[in-house]
């Protein structure tokens, strides 16, 4: 399979920016050194504490495969080392509220409901309507962003790093105008998991950034249980103040992990997502190739993130999950399928449907807000998200055992 992905054009200022700094010593000037950000982190936090080591080796490697593999531009380097040193820092503040609040260590994390599937298969969405409901509490972009100090229930509207956080995420559609149209960034937008796993140096986030392919292909061979127990650790942080009822939790990367996730949290419901994979991968590939874009001024070549991108590891990852269901590894009556097919054509039948099998009933509120929701989002309202899908009859032959085990329609075509 083959998928078609041109560069879209850049922002003026963007332009002139790089333009400006094609001759400076860039790497010099924006450093990432793993020695040089750990000392930048301890600095600025006058924090010492990172917790368990566990982060150390991935760490090391991504910092080395940004600095030989990468080849950021400056703006590039300036998002990354940002988002690095965010996370040692918030590592430093989440062990530092541990060690001075140990009761947040008995705060449960009761019966999750995690959205899983292939990237562009409905997760997002699905998991903005779910989260209209007062009862289920989504984690909003800003607060898995920083998740420390942990957040405040009178405070949680008013914080003062909402704005800061707004403005980062808001920052990729400046950078890139075209991301407006494939995903909704902001404070206030319920974000995945990935984005807390960040903090753990174990995400297939960062992995799709950049051109990364030494910690890619560590990432997606190592043992994410050190991911997940953090994750768990940030979940309790971030209720421990701010109650929640039910967390609602959401992320494409769950699903090669998919032991690991009810290993951690056994009481998990986990709600999959199916969609066509060969639209799913097209769709990915043009979100991935904008990301990257934003980064760096090598060409975008597919071929360089085929731990994400390459059908046959996808279907490999797939047929592996029907495996661990046909084997007993996944407790089967804690996964519930949801088509992205019935989610675009009846999203309130589908949502209906849904709660039924989740054995929560679907409230006055939660229908009224989520038909609120959905009528504040037409499609196409950030403007079209357009990719070509090529497929070959060798290519939908690796999902063949995906599709019919979970009767998954091919869509075919472009959009």
């Amino acid at each position: 399979m083959s998928v078609e992905w041109t560069p879209p054009p850049r922002p003026e200022w963007l332009s002139a920016f790089l333009a400006e700094s094609r001759s400076m010593d860039v790497p010099s000037m924006v450093s990432l050194d793993a020695d040089e950000l750990i000392a930048t982190a301890v600095r600025h936090t006058g924090l010492t504490d990172f917790g368990p080591d566990d982060w150390r080796e991935p760490f090391a490697l991504l910092t080395r495969s940004l600095k030989e593999e990468a080849d950021l531009h400056l703006w590039g380097r300036l998002m990354t080392r940002t988002e690095l040193l965010n996370g040692l820092e918030q590592r430093l503040q989440i062990e530092a509220a541990f060690t001075a609040h140990p009761e947040i260590n008995d705060e449960v994390i009761d019966r999750p409901i995690i959205i899983v599937g292939l990237p562009r298969s409905g997760t997002s969405i699905l998991h903005e309507i779910l989260a209209q409901d007062e009862r289920l509490m989504a984690p909003s972009s800003w607060e898995l962003l920083y998740p420390a100090p942990p957040p405040e229930a009178a405070s949680y509207r008013s914080d003062p790093r909402i704005e800061r956080a707004h403005h980062l995420f808001t920052q990729y559609a400046r950078v890139a105008p075209t991301f407006a149209a494939m995903h909704e960034m902001g404070a206030w937008v319920p974000n995945e998991c990935a984005v807390a796993f960040k903090i753990a140096f174990r995400s297939g986030h960062t992995a799709g950034l950049s051109y990364i392919p030494t910690y890619a292909n560590w990432l997606f061979a190592a043992d994410l249980t050190p991911a997940y127990r953090y994750y768990r650790r940030i979940l309790q942080l971030l209720q421990w103040r701010n109650p929640r009822m039910r967390w609602l939790l959401k992320s494409p990367d769950h699903q090669p992990y998919l032991p690991t996730l009810f290993n951690v949290f056994p009481d998990a419901q986990v709600v999959l997502t199916h969609r066509d994979p060969l639209r799913a991968q097209a769709s990915a590939t043009n979100m991935i190739g904008t990301l990257y874009w934003m980064r760096s001024d090598r060409r975008f070549d597919a071929a360089g993130f085929e731990s994400l991108l390459d059908p046959r590891f996808t279907a490999q990852r797939l047929n592996q999950m029907i495996d661990w269901i046909e084997q007993g590894v996944l407790p089967r009556q804690q996964l519930i399928d949801m088509h992205y097919s019935d989610l675009m054509t009846d999203p309130k039948g589908s949502v209906q449907a849904l709660y039924d099998r989740l054995g929560i009933e679907w409230s006055t509120q939660a229908r009224h807000a989520a038909e609120r929701h959905l009528q504040s989002k037409p499609k196409g309202k950030f403007g079209a998200h357009l990719y070509k899908t090529e497929e070959s009859n060798e290519v939908r032959a690796y999902f063949e055992r995906y599709q019919q085990y979970f009767s998954v329609q091919s869509e075919g075509g472009s959009e």
